[in-house]
């Protein structure tokens, strides 16, 4: 019989981190666009790989489509990126895989696309701010990041809203820096 210091008889087990790879991007659609076309497998830091692999795409976006075709591709994006983060969390088991960057990328999207044009200097600083929302999640960025869990639609949207507000709060600070 366990007295009340002694650890459990059956200690509850960890379930393995699930690291997706090659074979896992390509099993199904959504894995491809949840892990933002393979820059989400990367294994240190995904969430900056998938920020940074936005920024190189949307540069490509913005020398082919004007900016409101931008729009109508990150309207889609976001649709589609919520049902390829509900199906990939699903496939994974977890309810918030660091290796789903789609949330990432349609975020610093919709940055960019507020703050363009702006030069290299801007575009970093962007960057860096909204990767200090997303990583260290103040305030109401901690808040969206607990509004939403579970394997069905609440828990794509889980995943994209916290980054939503995290450009949000970018945005602010930018626009609070251009005003000052």
């Amino acid at each position: 019989m366990n007295q009340p210091f002694d650890p459990p008889l059956n200690p509850p087990v960890r379930p393995a981190v699930v690291r997706p790879g090659p074979r896992f991007l390509f099993s199904h659609p959504a894995h491809m666009v949840a892990l933002g076309f393979g820059s989400g497998l990367s294994p240190v830091a995904p969430g900056t790989a998938g920020t940074l692999w936005a920024w190189l795409a949307y540069l490509v976006l913005e020398a082919w489509l004007t900016p409101a075709a931008i729009g109508l591709v990150i309207a889609a994006s976001l649709l589609v990126g919520w049902w390829a983060c509900t199906v990939t969390a699903n496939h994974m088991r977890v309810l918030d895989p660091g290796n789903i960057v789609w949330d990432e990328v349609v975020a610093f999207w919709i940055i960019l696309w507020l703050v363009m044009p702006a030069g290299l200097w801007a575009q970093c600083v962007a960057f860096l701010l909204f990767r200090f929302f997303d990583a260290v999640k103040p305030g109401p960025v901690a808040w969206a990041d607990n509004l939403f869990h579970g394997f069905d639609w609440r828990g794509g949207l889980g995943i994209i809203l916290d980054d939503l507000v995290a450009a949000f709060c970018t945005l602010l600070v930018i626009a609070l820096w251009r005003l000052w």
